[in-house]
């Protein structure tokens, strides 16, 4: 009787958990990334992440030697889930204005709803062929992103 009271316990405490991580695994920290190309280096931690969020924000720091920062990255940035499905634009940006060597600030969107299974921060810079890219697989709670490269 005391393993069938124990299996019981264990089976109800174990699908709770499941239950709860699967629909809040992404409340978990999300790694920061940086992208380095054309002498400008672009970092991006996701702050408040989550599936009850009704708005998702994105700490950003550009910093270069070579030329001003002038990138009006409410225009130049969006969201996207891993489908390609759903893109959206910054609602703010709270932080340094355009112009200098090094701009940090944080890039506010409204939620995307209902919560993709990944999530894709785009930044087109002016002069450069294609979007910087920055994804976090937000049903894993390693976020580590060299372990999601697609």
């Amino acid at each position: 009787m005391h393993r069938r009271k124990l299996t019981g316990f264990l089976l109800v405490h174990v699908l709770g958990a499941a239950a709860l991580l699967g629909t809040n695994a992404f409340a978990a920290e999300l790694a920061a990334q940086s992208s380095e190309s054309d002498g400008v280096t672009i970092a991006v931690k996701p702050v408040g992440i989550s599936a009850g969020a009704a708005a998702w924000s994105f700490e950003v720091s550009l910093s270069t030697h070579t030329k001003d920062l002038n990138d009006d990255l409410v225009r130049t940035t969006y969201i996207v889930n891993r489908a390609g499905k759903k893109k959206e634009a910054p609602t703010g940006w709270k932080g340094d204005a355009a112009g200098g060597h090094h701009r940090k600030g944080v890039l506010s969107f409204k939620a995307i709803t209902p919560p993709p299974t990944a999530l894709e921060l785009r930044i087109q810079r002016v002069g450069e062929k294609a979007p910087r890219v920055f994804r976090w697989d937000l049903n894993c709670l390693c976020n580590d992103p060299k372990m999601h490269t697609s």
